[in-house]
C-alpha cells in the first residue's frame, strides 16, 4: 500500500494525438480504462494526480500545443486544479517543473502510467529512481507502438521485466492501493 500523503500518480503523455489514426497507440481502449480506474482510486484517496504532456515542435506533430492532439485524452481529463507539466524530452523531469511540484507536496513515491512504454515512461521512471523516489509502474497501464524488432505487447512485457529488475515495483493497476 502506498501512502497517500507522500504519493502522486504521474500520467505521462496520454494525449488525444496518441489515439489518432493511422497508428493509434496499442490497445488504447484498455489503456484508458486501466488509467481511468487508477486515477479514480487515487482521487478518492486524495492522492495527487499529475498530468505530463509532451509538446511537439511543428504544426504537423500530433502533440503540437496549438493542435487538437495536445490535450489530455477526455476519458481521463484532469479536474480543475490538478497539475499539468509540459515537457519537450522523454524525461518528464528534464527542463520541467515536475521535481518542484513533487517537492512542494512532499512526494516520495510515484505511481507511473502512460505512453510510450519504451521511451517516455521508461526514461521518466529511471529519472525518478535516480532522484531517490520510490517508483511503482502500473504494469497494465502503459502502452506503445510496435517497432522493427518487437510487437507492442512484447515491448510492454520487456519494459515491465526490465524496470522491475532495478528501478520500480511493477504490478497491475488494480493491485495498486492508495
Amino acid at each position: 500500500m502506498t501512502h497517500a500523503s507522500s504519493t502522486a500518480v504521474l500520467v505521462i503523455d496520454v494525449q488525444r494525438g496518441m489515439f489518432n489514426a493511422p497508428e493509434p497507440v496499442h490497445d488504447g481502449t484498455r489503456l484508458l480504462t486501466a488509467i481511468g480506474d487508477l486515477i479514480h482510486r487515487a482521487r478518492a484517496a486524495e492522492t495527487p494526480v499529475i498530468f505530463v504532456q509532451h509538446r511537439g515542435h511543428t504544426p504537423q506533430h500530433p502533440l503540437y500545443p496549438a493542435g487538437p492532439g495536445f490535450e489530455v485524452h477526455p476519458a481521463i481529463a484532469p479536474l480543475p486544479g490538478e497539475t499539468r507539466v509540459q515537457k519537450d524530452n522523454p524525461d518528464s523531469f528534464q527542463d520541467t517543473s515536475l521535481q518542484t511540484e513533487l517537492e512542494k507536496r512532499g512526494i516520495k513515491n510515484v505511481v507511473v502510467c502512460g505512453i510510450q512504454s519504451d521511451l517516455c515512461v521508461d526514461t521518466t521512471i529511471r529519472a525518478a529512481y535516480s532522484r531517490g523516489l520510490r517508483v511503482t509502474l502500473a504494469s497494465d497501464a502503459h502502452s506503445t507502438w510496435p517497432n522493427a524488432a518487437l510487437n507492442a505487447d512484447q515491448i510492454i512485457a520487456h519494459e515491465n521485466a526490465t524496470l522491475a529488475s532495478w528501478f520500480a515495483e511493477v504490478k497491475p493497476a488494480a493491485e495498486i492501493a492508495f
